[in-house]
């Protein structure tokens, strides 16, 4: 009977079923190295482009910074600039009023109507004088309100009165300055 050595073969196989399997696993640690360096790469080109953006971005704020600071110095001299305004017109109007209000209380007073007192005080007049008869009075008043420079007028007190042997009659008149416009 013939003997058949099956064992060389079978290990000739197994080293080449081992062969087979340690290059699988070399061809896949290399496989699995390349797409591991390859989405390495990846990442970092998005991270390098990000700080890019991150860099650009941030020289762009600073820039936008300075134009808010520059803004913020235009609207504070502006401010400034209409307070001075708003100084300036105060005074003219200051300046202009009691001569206008002065002329109106001149063409105001009718004939035979004399003024003895004239006080201005924080938006108020106070008047006192002499006339002939109460319809001067009256009349004195009318015209006050009419003239546009005054309102709210008041007759306070109104008394007989002996002026030089001639009977006449002595008032005081209350008012407030009307509000003139710019």
């Amino acid at each position: 009977m013939i003997k058949i050595n099956l064992l060389p073969l079978r290990a000739s196989k197994k080293k080449e079923t081992i062969r087979q399997q340690v290059s699988i696993l070399v061809i896949s640690v290399i496989g699995f190295l390349v797409v591991g360096l390859s989405v390495y790469g990846l990442l970092r080109t998005k991270i390098s482009n990000i700080k890019t953006e991150i860099a650009s971005s941030e020289t762009e704020l600073v820039s936008l910074k300075a134009k808010i600071g520059t803004i913020d110095n235009i609207k504070k001299l502006q401010a400034d600039v209409k307070k001075k305004l708003d100084v300036l017109n105060q005074l003219r109007r200051g300046k202009s009023g009691p001569a206008a209000r002065l002329a109106a209380l001149s063409d105001s007073v009718p004939d035979k109507l004399w003024l003895t007192k004239y006080a201005e005080s924080a938006g108020s007049v106070a008047v006192s004088g002499y006339a002939l008869s109460e319809e001067l009075i009256a009349y004195f008043m009318k015209s006050l309100q009419g003239s546009g420079a005054f309102r709210n007028v008041e007759l306070v007190v109104s008394e007989q009165a002996e002026i030089g042997g001639v009977k006449a009659k002595r008032f005081d008149l209350v008012f407030q300055i009307a509000e003139q416009k710019p």
